[in-house]
């Protein structure tokens, strides 16, 4: 595990835009006491050597779930790293497939994690761009490797990337104010107690497994994982920074999940906490914020959907970013094809960014 680890750091040793995971993720994620999606997944990682010498690392998933919820037998193939050797990348894919094969899989797809939250997609294009801490940075090789092995498409996100601008557009202003009025809606900023011990945390989570039922390898979130992801994230954000929709019922029935980026703390902490690490984070968080903010997510309700609810987000936010100092916002990753969720940015003048790619072949 500690070559796994270490594997990146001669990769990515010229790459200013890399934005290393943290050491202690990587290893929870094989821990079951700590990754509550090992209940319904089995994980295998593998490290490529040369002459003793790490020289890549792939794991392979298998989540029930998903294959279940989508009729398919895929094998996933996720945290992908590699020298520029395509004897490498072959192998790394190769072993990953054979151990699908072993298990009655039929077709290999990546990159992808268990979750949605986990990083997904390989990024094809602007290598130039920073990254982020909740997205893959890798080298312009990577999708040339995956091309020159017979990997084809399945699915590719965007970013949008917009300035935050000075006063709310008309439209939204005029939109959340129907939602208020029409709609009975209402946004509430929730206290660290209000999520965790008030119930607040599922209830996202219950909005978000029936927002995101239907995109492309969505794997609902149980439980367990949302209080993990509760009490390791949500806990440290800035709750101005998340709003929360209720209905006339008092209801959740929207979400917003954003927080300041802390890509270039993430960097100077070299993915450890320890020592030093923490206090780059705390600052980045507290004292002296970069000058954009990650939108994680955003997720209404079906039933409030196509109504305009979205603005009750930007209505709320755009004052409290101007407020923060924070002068562009960037989206997650967001599929190509949800013209839906990708039409609500017109009014700010959106970049479409670092375009990322899941990739797939069948299993010789």
């Amino acid at each position: 595990m500690d070559d796994f680890i270490r594997v990146t750091d001669e990769i990515y040793c010229d790459y200013p835009q890399y934005v290393p995971d943290f050491v202690s993720d990587i290893r929870a994620m094989f821990n079951p006491q700590k990754n509550p999606g090992l209940a319904f997944s089995s994980l295998q990682p593998f490290v490529a050597y040369r002459s003793g010498r790490p020289v890549g690392r792939i794991v392979g998933i298998i989540n029930r779930h998903a294959n279940e919820r989508w009729q398919t037998r895929n094998v996933r193939f996720s945290m992908i790293e590699f020298i520029d050797d395509l004897t490498v990348s072959r192998a790394l894919l190769g072993a990953v497939a054979e151990w699908g094969r072993e298990q009655g899989m039929t077709n290999l797809q990546g990159p992808l994690g268990i979750t949605d939250f986990d990083k997904e997609g390989m990024l094809v294009e602007d290598f130039q761009l920073m990254g982020s801490m909740n997205t893959i940075y890798n080298p312009p090789y990577y999708p040339r490797h995956l091309e020159a092995l017979g990997f084809m498409k399945e699915a590719d996100w965007v970013q949008i990337r917009v300035r935050v601008p000075q006063e709310i557009p008309e439209r939204y202003a005029r939109i959340a104010a129907y939602c208020r009025q029409h709609l009975k809606l209402r946004v509430v900023k929730l206290t660290n107690r209000d999520i965790t011990h008030g119930g607040y945390g599922r209830r996202i989570f219950d909005v978000l497994n029936a927002a995101y039922a239907h995109l492309f390898g969505f794997s609902a979130f149980s439980p367990e994982q949302a209080d993990l992801f509760v009490s390791k994230y949500i806990s440290l954000i800035d709750k101005q920074l998340i709003p929360v929709i209720l209905d006339e019922e008092g209801e959740v029935v929207g979400a917003a999940i954003t927080m300041g980026s802390l890509s270039h703390a993430v960097r100077k902490s070299h993915g450890k906490l320890l020592p030093t690490g923490w206090f780059h984070l705390l600052k980045a968080l507290r004292w002296q914020r970069e000058n954009s903010v990650e939108m994680l997510l955003i997720a209404v309700h079906p039933k409030y959907q196509g109504k305009g609810v979205n603005a009750l987000f930007f209505d709320d936010l755009i004052p409290i970013y101007n407020k923060y100092g924070f002068e562009w916002a960037e989206t997650g990753p967001q599929l190509e094809d949800n013209v839906r969720e990708l039409s609500q940015w017109k009014d700010l003048k959106p970049q479409y960014v670092k375009r990322r790619r899941c990739y797939c072949k069948q299993i010789d």
